[in-house]
Formats: structure tokens, sequence, C-alpha cells
């Protein structure tokens, strides 16, 4: 290779990263003036560096035919910015994947792919916007509850109208309690350091993280808070704890005042409607006081159980969950009420029962009685497989199960739920953080005439933290129009 041939490549890296740069403030901008949430493939650009808008764009590689470039989103970011934009979830990588092949005038081609917010800005005053808000409590601060404070913060700034305003944990805790529950949320040894700033107020005992004022309350029971006392008014209690899972105890929550809904992260018993965001959403009524999440791993693979039922039909089947070890589970050999979760979980495998398969009938109906399910913890403290073995109605190919599911992750309904990835090199720890209900690993699909074997991995932190905050936005009534509505089909 020549002296020139390899400069060029130096050349052409600054180059994206200049042009990276300059789409910046334009991703900003629509964020926090016209509340417009800009990805790529899926993969959020929003507070993101130069590198991982790189990242994200060479992403597509593993989906589609050709690279995508910065070169080819930067003019969409452009035009966009200047169309006074209502808001709205916009896949820019998705849109100049479509125009690259269509061509043509780049404002005649958004007219026609994201008319429907173009010219909607509406200007809002401080007062407005606060009044536009949705209270959400978290009931707990464990390892969920601090995943959905970390994305509720991250949104605030934004299109999101979710107002994180209080955190509520039990009484008794250590002296310097309110530095402790900070820096639990400050660092992560899963997920990283927080993305911002935070500091403790403690004469009005709250953290305040990124200009977000959350207020910690101490209280002996669900029961026994009045919210209003701290301005806090309809709020949405997210109940993190498990502690509480039918609509006795679930309800309690209600006698405090300030409290209109509660949402459950367990799955939910008695006649509580499961929800899975993408699947069964369409349940959720004004009227529903309490709803639950289900599981992470009902909704790791329900999504992808849907799309397979959908196309081929399932008579069918058997759901093996590989799972990261939990908090429930010890760390040395102790007692344990639970069959087999008191030898330490970082040393063993150990084999647990999961009640997803059957959960996953609550959310879809069609497959009950289907589907058996087992589970088996393992010594990883995050990110977990499903592994779905199916008798189908049809038969099918691996390329052309791994065709459907691609499209399915990359162009239907199911897209935020379903991802995909196609690489023989991925292990665990590259889904981490991942905003997925589930991933489908298309390297090892098995098939052979109606039978099928997916393998669907998932971030049971993260991914599941991200389908509650959709659940909670739909309760709040915070929607958003996704587009392209779909690239092709």
């Amino acid at each position: 290779m020549s002296h020139e041939q390899i400069n060029q490549h130096l050349s052409n890296w600054t180059e994206r990263e200049s042009t990276a740069e300059a789409m910046i403030p334009l991703i900003g901008r629509l964020y926090r003036k016209n509340n417009v949430v800009t990805s790529v493939y899926g993969r959020s650009i929003i507070n993101q560096s130069v590198i991982d808008i790189i990242r994200a764009h060479r992403f597509v590689r593993q989906v589609e035919d050709s690279e995508l470039s910065v070169h080819n989103t930067l003019p969409i970011l452009q035009a966009m910015d200047k169309m006074d934009l209502g808001r709205g979830h916009v896949d820019i990588g998705k849109l100049a994947v479509k125009f690259k092949e269509e061509g043509g005038s780049l404002d005649d081609f958004l007219k026609r792919e994201i008319g429907p917010i173009i010219g909607q800005y509406q200007t809002q005053s401080q007062e407005d916007a606060e009044n536009d808000t949705k209270d959400v409590v978290l009931y707990g601060f464990g390892r969920i509850g601090r995943l959905l404070a970390r994305i509720m913060i991250e949104k605030a700034g934004g299109g999101n109208n979710l107002r994180l305003r209080a955190i509520v944990v039990r009484q008794g805790g250590a002296d310097n309690d309110l530095e402790k529950r900070a820096s639990l949320l400050r660092r992560d040894s899963v997920h990283g350091p927080f993305n911002g700033t935070i500091t403790v107020d403690e004469e009005n005992s709250a953290l305040i993280a990124n200009g977000n004022f959350i207020k910690v309350i101490y209280s002996p029971g669900p029961d026994q808070v009045d919210y209003t006392q701290y301005g806090i008014n309809n709020a949405i209690v997210i109940d993190n704890t498990g502690i509480w899972r039918d609509e006795a105890g679930l309800g309690l929550h209600l006698k405090s005042k300030g409290v209109s809904r509660v949402l459950l992260t367990a799955p939910g018993k008695g006649d509580i409607k499961n929800i899975v965001h993408g699947i069964n959403n369409d349940w959720i009524t004004r009227e529903d006081r309490i709803l639950s999440a289900a599981s992470c791993t009902t909704n790791a693979i329900t999504p992808v159980l849907k799309a397979i039922y959908d196309e081929y039909g399932v008579e069918d089947g058997h759901v093996e969950t590989v799972h990261s070890y939990t908090n429930d589970q010890n760390l040395i050999d102790n007692y344990h009420k639970g069959s087999r979760r008191g030898r330490s979980a970082p040393l063993n495998m150990v084999i647990t029962e999961t009640g997803a398969a059957k959960a996953v009938a609550k959310a879809l109906p069609e497959l009950k009685g289907k589907l058996s399910g087992n589970a088996i913890r393992v010594p990883t403290p995050n990110v977990s497989m499903a592994i779905l073995n199916l008798n189908l109605e049809k038969d099918v190919t691996v390329e052309g199960v791994n065709e459907y599911l691609r499209d399915m992750a990359l162009h239907s309904e199911l897209q935020k739920q379903i991802d995909f990835v196609n690489s023989p090199e991925v292990v665990s720890t590259d889904f981490v953080g991942s905003r997925h209900a589930g991933i489908v690993d298309a390297q090892a699909t098995i098939a052979n005439g109606k039978r099928l074997i997916l393998y669907v991995w998932y971030d049971n932190e993260a991914g599941y933290s991200a389908q509650v905050i959709r659940v909670v936005n739909q309760m709040a009534g915070v929607t958003y129009p996704i587009f392209p509505k779909r690239v092709r089909g």
C-alpha cells in the first residue's frame, strides 16, 4: 500500500469525525426545541459522542447490503432543522438509505416521509411545559429502579414529558443514606457511570440529577405517603420492589394522596393485566389503575414469538432461559427458602423455575398451553439468553427465517422490541445497555423442516427498563409518531 493510500484512510476518518461533529448541534436542537428524537437504525444518537455516532452508522452494514455514512445523514438533519417539526421519533438512518435508493429532491422526499409533523412545532411557556409533564414516583430504588431513573433523567431534557419527582425507600437507612443512594445512581459496575452530574441536597432530602430535583421519601409502607405535600399530583407510581404483586397489595399505593395509577415491574397476579409493550399495550385503558409490565424474559421472548406465530404458526415449543444471577440469590452458600438458590450465584449454574413461558399467554393468548419453560441461572451479572425450541406449522429455512426476522427488526411495528445481529463473534457483554426487549442472534439459528431453534439475547435490566418506560409513556398519554412508517414491503 502506498504512502498516499495510507494517508487517505486517516483523511477519510477525520472527515467523518468532522461531519459527525456538525451533526451534534442539529441533533440536540431538534431534541430540545422540537421534541424530535433521532436515531440510526434504532440506535439513539441523542447525547452521543462523535465516535458513538460513527459507530451507529457502521452498525448498518450488519443489517443492510451496504454501509451508511454520516455524509448521507447530515443533509437530512440539516433539512429537518428548517422544517419547524412537531414531536416524533425519526430514524434518519432508514430515511437516508431509502433516499439513496429513490433519489430526487430531498425536501420532497421528507415531505412524503415525515409530512405529518412538518410545520407542527408549538412553542410552550415554562409554565405550560411544567403543566404538561406527568409526575412519576419510583417506589424502590434497586437495579431496575436506578435504571428507570437514568432513562427518565436522560429524556427529561427533550420530548419526553415524564418527570421523575420522587423516590420512595424504606425507613431506617444509614446516616449517610442520601449519599449512598446518589453513589449507586452515579456509578454502576455493569452499566458504567451516570451520564451527567448528581448532587445531594441534604437539607431538602433530595437528589439533583442533571437539573432534575428528585425528592427522596422515607416511608414504612405504600399507603402512608402524602405526595401532594411535595407538589406531586396524579402520579404514576412504579413499584419495583416486587413485594406486592396482587391487586390488594398494589392497591395500597392508591390510598396515598397524589397517586392515580400503579405499574408493577414484575409479573402481576390475579386479574392484573400483564403488558408487553409492542404486543398487547392496546389493552391499556384509562380505567386501568393497576398494571404489570410482566417480566424481563416475557418481554424478551413474546415479540419474537409473536413474529414467528404470525408468519409460520406455532404448534408447541420449549423456552430455556439462560439467565444472569439476580439479587435474590446468595453470593456464597447460605440458607435460602427457594430450591437451589441458596448456593453461591457467582460460582454455580443453578437450575430454577421460570413462569415466562406460561406468562407469554397472558400477553399473547394464541400461545396458551403451547409452551413449556425452564431456567438456568449462570455466573454473569447481566445479559441473558432465551433459547426458543419451536415446532411450527410450516417448513422453514435458516436463510428464510433470518431474513424475515431481520425485516421485522428493521421495518415493522416491533422494531423497538426486536433487534437483530448477524455476527459470529458476539458474546453476552456486547449487549449490555441494549434497549431492545430481545436481540435475535442470526448466526445461531437452526432450522430443519418444521423445527426451529432461535437464540435471543436480552439485557435483562436495561432492555426491560426501556419496555417499562414505554408502558409508562402510554399510561401517561405521552406518545410519539415514528418515522419512517416502513422502509419496504
